[in-house]
């Protein structure tokens, strides 16, 4: 029986500078992602008819935002 012994690479830490553009992507998805399942209706709707609304309904319920 042969044996396989690897020894797994050392961390690396991650800089300031390399790790920002990450965190604002995902700061802005998440942004996002919170209005259109949490106002994305009526007045403040950006997109026209019900659509939006309609594919995030019971993700809006399950949130706790009331919608009728």
């Amino acid at each position: 029986m042969t044996h396989i012994i690897t020894h797994p690479a050392p961390a690396v830490p991650l800089t300031a500078g390399e790790l920002l553009p990450w965190v604002l992507f995902v700061g802005l998805l998440s942004l996002m992602t919170l209005y259109f399942v949490g106002a994305e209706q009526g007045a403040t709707s950006l997109v026209q008819g019900n659509a939006v609304h309609e594919f995030v309904h019971d993700g809006r319920h399950l949130l706790g935002f009331p919608c009728h």
